[in-house]
Parts: structure tokens; C-alpha cells; sequence
């Protein structure tokens, strides 16, 4: 006769009891359930997603591949590679083209520590409780709400070469009258640092926002401390605030760095309207928009955003792993 061993017993002398059968069985059926609630609210941004990003790109592979001419009544002509390779190996399309893209690395090598930098130390200085704090963040926010092409009609009368630019008459006024009417547009070497200076006046309150954000969520108990230990203010910033917002820091340099790859309005606006040098600003979006509708060359067109593209994503994942491995050290 064989004989049952009881279960052992738990520290309080009870019996261990087993989950019901009942609540076993519902978990797999509460995760579906979850994750079905998951991708229902998140269809309407993927759909956004795939219609207006995936959809095109996936089209512009396509073209890439063919002879599209806009106007053109001969239907498109199969090309294989030869959009790529005529990108590379014509001088009349590879040496633009690699001209745009210096000037695109150009810009995001300047733009992203300047306007990250600018936009924390605005975020420092306005994180503070002052009387009229709230109007004081509106109005450094306030060149955010306006559209790029607005930015750049009201920064090209500030650099208008003529008597009546607002730059040239200042420094006129300050020289009494012994300043000349500079080219600040026209001139390639002051045309890149003016679609610079616009472009990180127009688009550091968005950046200093979402730092602000960063710098309300730390403790203000830690610097308490770090002024019980007679640390310093720059001593409290190495140790206190930089590592309180590091992952925000780093989130906002990764955003800027693909916002810096996009730059197109201003330089279409200023060229087209304002005298900008060409190419000495001349970067990868727009030339592939006046290859499209300049040159009615679509495929051409297509060939380079997917090439730049692919540069893109390949700089932003290498720019992630530096950072996860910074980190992580």
C-alpha cells in the first residue's frame, strides 16, 4: 500500500496553494487581448506611416529604376542601375550631387552641438520660478510656430545685401557710415553660416522644450544635497543635471541630427527669392527637387533620395550604437 506524502508546509504552517486552473487560462487570452488593444491604437499612426513615408519610398525604388520624364510623351524606359551609376560616374550629376552632400554633412555638423548646446543653456536658464517665467519660454518657443519658408522671407530682409537690409543698416549705423552693403546671402562664404544662424534661431525652442521637460523631472532633493556637500554650480551640473538628462540629451541630439539631413525650405526659398549662392548651399533635398521638376528628371530624382536615404539610416544607427556604448562604458 503506497502512501501520499503531504505537501510541505510554508514557514506560517499552511499548506502551498496553487494558482486556479481558472486564472491560468486567462492570461494568454488577457495578452491577446492587449496586444490586439496595442495595434488598434496604434493604426492610425502606422497607416499615417506606411501611406505617406513607406508607400513613397518603396514608389521612388521604383522609379530609380526607370527613364520617368515629366512632360515627356514616350512612356518610361526600363534603366536598371544606370540612374546609380550615372550618379557616381557623370560629372555632370555625381559632382552636384556630391557637392549637396558635403553641404548637408556641413550643416549637420555645425547645427547639431550648436543648437543642442544653445537649447540646454536656454532650458537651464529658464528653468527657474520667476514672475512672467511662463512668457519668457513663449516667446523663445515663439519662432517654432512659424513655417520655415516664413523664417526664411523674414531672415532674408534681415541679410539683404541693399541699404534697406536690417543687418547692413545696423552695423552701418554702428560704423557711422563707413560700412558697405555686404552680401551676406550671396557670398559662399557667409551663405552656409546664414542658413545656419536661421536655421538654429527657428528651431531651438522645440529642442529647449523637451529639455526643459528633462530638467523638471529631477529631484530637487539631489541638489539640495550637492549644496549640503558645498558643490559648486558647475560641479552640480556635471553631477547632477547632466546625468538627469542624459537619455534626453541624447534623444534630442539623435532628433536634431535627422532634422539637420532635411534642410530644404529655406535653402529653395532664399535661392529662388533671395539671392542665396547656390552652391555653396546646395544640399541633397534640394537637389533632388530641382532634378525632378527642374530637369523633369524623375528617375534621377528617385535615385538620389534613396541613396540618400540609405546614408541616413546608416549614419543614425552608427550614431546609436556610439551612444549605447557610451552608456553602457
Amino acid at each position: 500500500m503506497t502512501t501520499v506524502n503531504p505537501a510541505p508546509a510554508t514557514p506560517t504552517g499552511r499548506k502551498p496553494t496553487s494558482p486556479p486552473r481558472s486564472a491560468k487560462s486567462k492570461r494568454p487570452g488577457r495578452r491577446n487581448r492587449d496586444w490586439l488593444h496595442g495595434l488598434l491604437m496604434s493604426a492610425p499612426a502606422l497607416g499615417g506611416l506606411i501611406a505617406f513615408v513607406g508607400a513613397p519610398f518603396v514608389y521612388a525604388v521604383v522609379l530609380s529604376f526607370y527613364n520617368v520624364r515629366l512632360g515627356s510623351p514616350l512612356p518610361p524606359r526600363f534603366f536598371g542601375l544606370e540612374q546609380y551609376r550615372r550618379l557616381f560616374t557623370d560629372p555632370d550629376m555625381s559632382g552636384p550631387f556630391l557637392r549637396a552632400l558635403l553641404n548637408n554633412l556641413t550643416f549637420a555638423v555645425v547645427v547639431v552641438p550648436l543648437q543642442t548646446g544653445l537649447a540646454l543653456a536656454l532650458a537651464i536658464l529658464l528653468n527657474r520660478k520667476l514672475k512672467a517665467i511662463g512668457l519668457f519660454r513663449s516667446l523663445f518657443f515663439l519662432p517654432v510656430v512659424f513655417p520655415m519658408a516664413l523664417v526664411a522671407v523674414i531672415w532674408r530682409l534681415i541679410l539683404a545685401r541693399s541699404g534697406d537690409g536690417l543687418l547692413n543698416s545696423a552695423l552701418d549705423a554702428v560704423t557711422f557710415g563707413n560700412w558697405g552693403a555686404f552680401n551676406w546671402l550671396g557670398d559662399g562664404l557667409t551663405a552656409m553660416a546664414s542658413i545656419i544662424v536661421l536655421s538654429v534661431w527657428q528651431g531651438v525652442g522645440f529642442q529647449m522644450v523637451i529639455l526643459l521637460a528633462g530638467l523638471q523631472q529631477i529631484p530637487g532633493e539631489l541638489y539640495e544635497a550637492a549644496s549640503l556637500d558645498r558643490a559648486s554650480r558647475w560641479q552640480q551640473f556635471r553631477h547632477v543635471t547632466l546625468p538627469g538628462i542624459r537619455g534626453t540629451l541624447v534623444f534630442v541630439a539623435l532628433l536634431t541630427s535627422v532634422f539637420s539631413f532635411r534642410v530644404f525650405d529655406q535653402v529653395y526659398v532664399l535661392v529662388k527669392g533671395g539671392g542665396l549662392d547656390e552652391d555653396a548651399t546646395r544640399t541633397v533635398m534640394y537637389q533632388a527637387v530641382t532634378t525632378a521638376f527642374d530637369q523633369n528628371n524623375i528617375g534621377q530624382a528617385s535615385a538620389i533620395t534613396v541613396v540618400f536615404f540609405l546614408i541616413v539610416v546608416a549614419l543614425t544607427l552608427t550614431q546609436r550604437r556610439v551612444v549605447r556604448a557610451g552608456n553602457e562604458d
